[in-house]
């Protein structure tokens, strides 16, 4: 079993990595109206839509279901800083003023980049403003994703982010991955201890399965979980139903899809000409009307993209029109 369990972290941590390049392509061709090129899935579910547009996280913190993921804002690759900072801090102030009050960071992110713009744009924090970020995934050099999730690590990665986030306690800290080299239950009672010293309100997981969701849940409470979905990937769907009976948030990374391809007239675009939306906005529409504990967290380095995101919480598809996207499940 440990073997299976290190042989499946690993490969999360490739696709990980693999992400980086495909949401990069596939959110250029989105973004310039090539929707012909998106968005799979493979298997439906029966239509449940959900209508709630906020969320109680860990019963005391209401967000916003449509959050923002701050890991564009960084430069090329997400390395270093951007190319143009003043832009980035535009993005981030913009997502506030348009109503985001969930921002989703890690301290790999430039690495430190993401979470230093953060403070930069929007410290002092505007009340009900929750900052999530992530620990356990090291950046040695570009491109690269290396898991450290040992305890030592994990105190150190925390409070690094609390200093460059200028945070006296994060909201919500998240295990960014799970190391085949430590196991889970050392790693959550590192941020148990975190958040018994006043450090950490909150734990989340991210890239993990039902068994390891359960496994850290008996060293200390855990109130969100973090993996890849969207309508062409739905390999978490157990998670994510896993999610909705425990009452816990589900923060899809990579929500918007790509790469498999349709005919032209397919329900996306139909969709989307039907509501003059874009194929983005009505694939995050698809989500948030998937399930209730869904906190979608689209990221973006560009302020007019990132209001046509916002702007998709307000889409509401049919009925019809949600059950045909869905069967492109197959």
């Amino acid at each position: 079993m440990r073997d299976r369990l290190a042989a499946a972290n690993r490969e999360r941590s490739v696709t990980r990595r693999a992400f980086l390049g495909i949401s990069l392509a596939s959110g250029a061709a989105l973004l310039a109206g090539r929707s012909n090129v998106i968005l799979g899935a493979d298997r439906s579910i029966s239509v449940n839509m959900a209508t709630n547009p906020t969320f109680i996280l860990g019963g005391d913190f209401t967000v916003n279901r449509l959050g923002f993921g701050a890991m564009r804002v960084t430069g090329k690759g997400i390395w270093g800083w951007p190319p143009d900072r003043q832009n980035a801090l535009k993005v981030l102030r913009r997502a506030v003023e348009l109503g985001v009050n969930l921002i989703d960071t890690a301290d790999s992110y430039g690495p430190d980049v993401s979470e230093s713009l953060i403070a930069e744009a929007l410290y002092p924090y505007p009340k009900g403003l929750l900052i999530a970020t992530k620990g356990g995934l090291t950046r040695p050099g570009p491109g690269r994703w290396v898991p450290n999730c040992r305890p030592e690590h994990l105190k150190q990665a925390a409070e690094g982010s609390l200093k460059r986030l200028r945070l006296e306690r994060i909201d919500l800290y998240q295990l960014h991955t799970v190391d085949p080299k430590v196991p889970i239950e050392e790693s959550a009672g590192a941020l148990k201890q975190m958040q018994q010293a006043g450090k950490i309100r909150h734990i989340g997981l991210s890239n993990v399965d039902k068994k390891e969701i359960d496994r850290a849940r008996k060293i200390v409470p855990i109130v969100s979980v973090q993996n890849r979905y969207n309508i062409e990937d739905r390999e978490s769907e157990d998670v994510l139903v896993y999610c909705e009976k425990e009452k816990l948030g589900f923060l899809p990374w990579f929500p918007i899809g790509g790469g498999t391809g349709f005919k032209p007239e397919n329900p996306l675009n139909v969709a989307a000409k039907a509501h003059g939306a874009s194929v983005v906005q009505v694939a995050l529409a698809w989500l948030l009307e998937r399930s209730p504990v869904m906190l979608p967290i689209p990221g973006t380095s560009s302020v007019p993209h990132l209001e046509q995101n916002v702007a998709a919480a307000k889409l509401k598809l049919t009925p019809g029109e949600w059950k045909a996207i869905d069967a492109l499940a197959g």
